[in-house]
């Protein structure tokens, strides 16, 4: 019987064939194939909501081959990803095909193994409507939010802007934080530390309070008495207290702490991290062993795992640990309210593919981040690990100083991964080291007293990982929409980073401001919150779609209504971004402007003075350095951005007019050495791509380098310049035409 499986991915594919042989036919759908019109609103709000869905533009081609393979098989099989929204494709496609109800089924996999196909093949169901009910839930929501209020916004502030029901209430949460930082009033306060002596080894104690508890130090008077009155006296060790302290493992990652320790640890941005989970997770080449899949899908926020997975963990540690490492029962992790159970936590499909061992077979970003799953899957499963503590409370008088410390007794999960940080190793107090034999009522001698000032600090902008994770405990948006959300905001100008911060602009403040003002629900959080209830409602089948949208619209019009006359009246100014930039004709600071080759600085007097400057490739710095110094001068070169793209200037250009190619860091592994691939230009403007260590590595392109891996081989794929054609730059023989 000749099977026909329809994935999203094309990347998935070759790893499908090669699990499941002759009888099947692999091949892809790349997402969506329908959709509501981008040229109207495309919702009938009069009829009970009914969405006016057409094939995407640019999809017919597609499509029609699509249809011709079907009429060929037997049997379809719709492999779209495992959640609602692959579900939802799943039922698109199964109306563009002409589902008959009997030909066309639906099967899901969390993990592309050949275990996992063969079970899912040996039980294909219908379609579940459900599931697609909420997504079509969501995309009429959100189509309803984005036509309805954008045209408000190009009245008031300008064209091009947009808000959404996620996306507005994740600036409004950036926002927020920079007020906080604005409002933010620092505090003064004191500690005190004291350099102690014992018979035959000294430690350091800090002033804790009195025999009534905690007492903080907010000025220099204060401590400067407390440092007096210590002086010149011994210390008393007072008790000694003595305990087994046990830290138990982090569970294994969700799609938002995947996010989150890949910002911190690998310093990933989330598109970056999600990118290279999806290539990890579709399969790769490693060689004698195949296509693999090597990680579970990772889009979810459950933390169960399969019984095989369990099994399969506990087998692993044992034999390469030993039975002390795994714990008396396995470790089981309880997901959040509402998580969505269907499939598993982020781990390894096979415990034994050691980081180490597919090391050679990866790209650097797919190893470190393999290797970052891979260790938080196993130490999940391990016993936990064993602390010696000792807390000392030392006196002086009436004063109390208090010094502790640790020792690791058993390593437990902390053998594969460590997660102890310094804030959590002073949580009480402790250090990371032993302290000296102590024993109550022993004599201390003081060496030396010291007291610092500090200041409170206002709290943090978020990043990318603390924003994902406020996004989850607020219950706002799915692990499938955290990383669109902060690509939506920050490409349209809502937010802008700053390093790793991120930052409002003044349009995404103003935007924000207007919102609340004008649709308070929509940028609620609590009602945001809410909406995600609803659509795991209508997932469960307690809720009928169509009655969360006329619940959801009837408050909408009544807010639409009040705003068409309240947002009326005339435009909002919106200031330009000043720069660091001084204009040499008139001495004011430069101002931000865009013209036909993109930003530069311009005078905020314009037209009585036209000077301009080139603006440098990022916003935030008007004078980004370069590692580079000017070869005629030596003083630095600073990137900057002129006609034909950007380049490296000496600091005193254009008085010295030294210059040099720009060479940007396109994210890309050379496929010669591993190191990276730049992006260069010719003497002519000519643009190239080469590895950083040219002309040491030799490798260069005039043909331009994709993220994607090739599905044949897994190696680099190179894209001809202005043609929609790729092939393998390792000459297997793989080539594609669109």
């Amino acid at each position: 019987m000749n099977t026909l499986i329809i994935v999203e991915s094309p990347y998935k594919v070759p790893t499908i064939k090669s699990y499941l042989g002759k009888g099947y036919k692999v091949t892809a759908c790349k997402g969506h194939v329908r959709d509501l019109p981008k040229s109207k609103l495309g919702v009938d709000v009069e009829n009970n909501f009914a969405p006016d869905y057409i094939n995407i533009r640019g999809k017919g081609d597609l499509i029609k081959e699509l249809k011709k393979e079907a009429k060929g098989a037997d049997r379809i099989y719709l492999a779209t990803d495992p959640d609602r929204e692959g579900e939802a494709i799943a039922w698109h496609l199964s109306t563009v095909l002409g589902n008959d109800g009997k030909k066309i089924k639906r099967i899901t996999f969390n993990e592309v193994t050949k275990k996992a196909l063969k079970e899912a093949v040996s039980a294909p169901r219908d379609i579940d409507m459900k599931l697609v009910d909420a997504q079509q839930a969501r995309r009429i929501l959100d189509r309803l939010v984005g036509y309805k209020i954008s045209p408000f916004l190009w009245k008031k502030l300008k064209s091009g802007l947009s808000a959404g029901r996620v996306q507005s209430v994740a600036t409004r949460l950036v926002v927020e934080r920079e007020q906080e930082i604005r409002d933010f009033v620092a505090k003064e306060y004191w500690t005190i530390s004291a350099k102690l002596a014992s018979e035959d080894d000294t430690l350091v104690a800090k002033y804790y309070g009195d025999s009534n508890g905690k007492i903080e130090i907010n000025d220099e008077t204060s401590a400067g008495a407390i440092v007096s009155d210590c002086e010149g006296k011994d210390f008393v060790v007072e008790s000694v207290k003595k305990a087994l302290k046990r830290r138990k493992p982090m569970p294994p990652f969700t799609t938002s702490t995947l996010q989150q320790e890949a910002n911190k640890r690998l310093n990933f941005q989330s598109k970056r991290t999600m990118m290279v989970a999806q290539e990890l997770y579709e399969g790769v080449n490693l060689g004698e062993a195949g296509m693999r899949g090597l990680i579970t899908y990772m889009r979810t926020d459950s933390l169960r795992i399969s019984e095989d997975a369990t099994r399969a963990a506990k087998e692993f540690i044992v034999e390469k640990y030993g039975e002390k490492y795994y714990p008396s029962s396995p470790n089981v992790y309880k997901s959040k309210k509402n998580s969505q159970d269907a499939h598993e936590a982020i781990r390894p499909t096979d415990p034994t593919l050691t980081p180490d061992f597919v090391k050679g077979k990866l790209t650097n970003d797919q190893y470190k981040l393999y290797k970052l799953v891979w260790e938080r899957f196993i130490a999940s499963q391990m016993r936990a690990a064993e602390f010696d503590t000792v807390i000392c409370d030392i006196s002086c008088g009436q004063h109390i100083f208090r010094a502790g410390g640790y020792v690791v007794r058993f390593a437990g999960y902390m053998s594969v991964y460590d997660d102890r940080t310094e804030e959590s190793d002073n949580e009480d107090g402790l250090s990371a080291s032993s302290l000296p034999v102590l024993n109550e009522g022993q004599l201390l001698k003081l060496e030396k007293m010291l007291s610092e000032q500090h200041f409170t600090q206002p709290p943090p902008r978020y990043t990318e990982g603390t924003l994902t994770k406020i996004l989850e405990e607020k219950g706002i948006g799915r692990p499938s929409t955290f990383l669109p959300t902060i690509t939506t905001i920050t490409s349209r100008g809502y937010v802008k980073r700053n390093g790793k911060a991120l930052v409002p602009t003044e349009i995404g403040e103003v935007t924000t401001k207007l919102l609340l003002e004008s649709f308070p629900s929509i940028i609620d959080y609590n009602y945001t919150a809410d909406m995600e209830d609803d659509l795991e409602k209508i997932c469960s089948g307690d809720l009928p779609y169509v009655d969360v949208l006329k619940d959801f619209y009837a408050d909408f019009a009544k807010q639409l209504e009040a705003a068409e006359e309240t947002l009326a009246e005339g435009k909002i100014a919106i200031a330009p971004t000043e720069t660091d930039i001084i204009c040499e004709k008139c001495g004011c600071k430069m101002v931000e402007r865009v013209g036909k080759f993109g930003k530069f600085a311009g005078c905020p007097n314009y037209p009585t003075c036209k000077n301009t400057k080139p603006l440098d490739a990022t916003p935030e710095s008007p004078k980004v350095p370069s590692e580079h110094n000017c070869p005629k001068c030596g003083k630095p070169m600073y990137l900057r951005k002129g006609m034909y793209g950007s380049f490296f200037a000496c600091e005193d250009y254009p008085t010295c007019k030294s210059t040099m190619t720009y060479r940007k860091d396109i994210g890309i592994n050379c496929p010669k050495c591993g190191k990276m691939l730049v992006v260069k230009q010719t003497k002519t403007k000519k643009t190239f791509y080469s590895c950083e260590d040219y002309p040491k590595c030799d490798f260069s392109s005039w043909d331009v380098p994709q993220e994607r891996k090739c599905p044949s081989c897994g190696g680099l794929v190179l894209k001809k310049k202005n043609k929609e054609q790729y092939e393998c730059y390792a000459k297997c023989g793989w080539s594609e035409n669109k």
